[in-house]
């Protein structure tokens, strides 16, 4: 099999609207036109609950981890260019699924994924962070914008080849750069926290 293929296939996989297919199952309901609007784990919990929304986060991390960790030994490449091609073509497809009118989510668990394949002794820090501080605030939003930016620092500390830097620095600011409404609304005290609960979240979606 071919690496543009194998690239293809990784989009397309990242691409698959996990949370949009649960929505519809279990509630009938497009995620698009509820909560945040966001096709990702963080608004599943909102409207679906924790129930559904675990499944859709285990699934978005394995759209990053898979194609990254095996789609090379399909190709038979040895080197890092195709997994980093693969983990990229994974998020974009994920954040833009042609499969949704290209509306997905904010990339933050098929990151994670992508990562956990490349460098996961630094994804681990980074979900330390993650942890901490949806624990300690509520606030999923800020926990993912700080453990994306977590994510390069770490990476240049444990020595990562130089691509996998570039491709986490660009993660990350691609990351706090989708999470400007919620800064926005961090800053004005407005933002919803995790620790509300599911239904809480349903009755006041913003």
């Amino acid at each position: 099999m071919t690496a543009a293929l194998l690239v293809g296939a990784s989009y397309l996989l990242g691409a698959i609207p996990t949370s949009y297919i649960v929505g519809r199952l279990t509630r009938g309901i497009d995620l698009r036109d509820h909560g945040s609007g966001n096709l990702g784990a963080t608004n599943a919990f909102r409207v679906l609950g924790w129930r559904a929304a675990l499944p859709i986060f285990i699934i978005d991390i394995a759209k990053g981890f898979v194609p990254v960790r095996f789609f090379p030994v399909l190709a038979g490449h040895e080197g890092i260019g195709l997994a980093l091609a693969c983990g990229a073509a994974a998020i974009i497809g994920h954040v833009f699924s042609v499969y949704v009118g290209f509306r997905g989510g904010k990339g933050v668990a098929t990151g994670f994924g992508v990562f956990l394949a490349l460098a996961p002794a630094a994804v681990l820090v980074s979900l330390g962070v993650w942890i901490v501080l949806v624990f300690v605030t509520g606030y999923v939003s800020l926990a993912s914008i700080a453990g994306a930016a977590v994510l390069p620092v770490m990476i240049a500390l444990t020595s990562a080849p130089l691509p996998v830097l570039v491709l986490s620095i660009a993660l990350a600011a691609f990351v706090i750069f989708a999470h400007r409404a919620n800064i926005r609304r961090l800053l004005r005290g407005e933002e919803h926290r995790f620790r509300r609960g599911a239904r809480h979240e349903r009755e006041q979606t913003p």
